[in-house]
């Protein structure tokens, strides 16, 4: 069965699974994910593609892995605040990517009027705050 990443994104699990997940629906599907998948703790993987017109109004952090994000359209910056209090900031073009180290707490700013990235996110403990 053919799945869309933008719609429903996959998890790669232990021994090497890669289960497609159910369809995206917000914020909220993330405590599902956990649900589903906590279990493989810092070595699952999701792995999505989503697609922005604004800059994100809020910093994530991933304590328990690195997370990867690939930009496949348009032009962003991505804001990094590491966990031994450094400050970054990666401007990526379409095919560039940034690695967002565990602990590091980050938000993205468009150039473009859109961007679209893809995400392997080691998904164990995020936490959000407003910007």
């Amino acid at each position: 069965m053919a799945h869309r990443l933008d719609t429903n994104p996959i998890h790669i699990g232990l021994g090497a699974k890669a289960v497609p997940q159910p369809a995206f629906t917000g914020m909220e599907w993330y405590g599902g994910y956990i649900a589903r998948h906590g279990e493989d703790g810092a070595e699952g993987r999701l792995v999505s593609q989503h697609s922005f017109t604004e800059s994100w109004d809020s910093w994530e952090m991933h304590p328990a892995g690195d997370e990867v994000v690939l930009l496949l359209s348009g032009e962003a910056v991505m804001h990094q605040e590491l966990a031994d209090g450094t400050r970054a900031e990666l401007r990526l073009v379409a095919g560039e990517y940034a690695v967002n180290p565990p602990g590091a707490w980050h938000t993205m700013d468009l150039i473009s009027a859109q961007a679209s990235a893809l995400f392997i996110t080691s998904g164990l403990g995020t936490e959000h705050r407003p910007r």
